[in-house]
């Protein structure tokens, strides 16, 4: 889900915050160092652009997807929805500016 980083507050754990970043650039990974999970990536040099994992949520958020990405790497045991979302076999496109 793509937030605007303002928009973000933890309420505890920032101590265990882990980032990674690809050498060659791209979004800065963050993840809780206890476990593993990943929570949100970020830009590095803009934190406003954000992306929060859904499954970084303990319960619904109240919103649901617009569109599906990554479906190339779906596992074969666990069908995608047949739920009329746009999908992706990669990263959805970003907009291109005028």
């Amino acid at each position: 889900m793509r937030i605007d980083g303002r928009a973000l507050r933890l309420l505890r754990g920032e101590e265990q915050l882990k980032a990674w970043r690809h050498p060659d650039g791209g979004h800065e990974k963050l993840f809780c160092g206890e476990c593993g999970s990943h929570l949100f990536s970020r830009e590095a040099d803009d934190h406003t652009q954000m992306s929060v994992r859904m499954g970084a949520f303990d319960g619904d958020p109240g919103i649901r997807p617009s569109w599906r990405s990554f479906v190339s790497y779906a596992a074969p045991w666990e069908p995608i929805p047949d739920d009329g979302l746009e999908r992706y076999g990669e990263a959805k496109p970003r907009s291109q500016p005028a």
